[in-house]
């Protein structure tokens, strides 16, 4: 009960934020070429399926499946941003990297550098 109202306060600057990078997404990607991210595989609300759950838990779970779900849409729509302008990984190791990551280009990779930023670009617009 305590907790209760600072962890759904955060449902204002996911509800904003869903807004702005959706918006970005739906103006920003169709210039580029990148194909858009579909929400619906990132935020799925299929719990409240579950019989052994009570109304308050289905009501967490629900808030939950949002906020995860919206971060993980959020990153992709970022990751694709990022191959697109700069698939280049970083100097030091980072945690927490997106599935994207792996294959972008070594720091300091400068060999044939804008040819391999092309073949990055164009696999955008044929991502699933």
């Amino acid at each position: 009960m305590i907790t209760g109202p600072i962890i759904y306060a955060l449902i204002i600057p996911l509800i904003v934020t869903d807004m702005f990078i959706s918006f970005y997404q739906l103006s920003c990607f169709p210039i580029y070429g990148i194909k858009k991210v579909r929400r619906a595989d990132y935020i799925i609300f299929d719990r409240q399926q579950l019989n052994y759950l009570n109304f308050i838990e289905k009501f967490h779970c629900t808030y939950c499946a949002y906020g995860s779900g919206m971060i993980a849409y959020i990153s992709e729509i970022v990751a694709r941003t990022e191959q697109y302008f700069c698939p280049i990984k970083h100097a030091r190791k980072i945690l927490g990297t997106h599935a994207r990551y792996a294959s972008f280009l070594d720091y300091g990779e400068a060999e044939n550098y804008e040819a391999k930023l092309e073949e990055y670009r164009c696999a955008l617009s044929k991502d699933k």
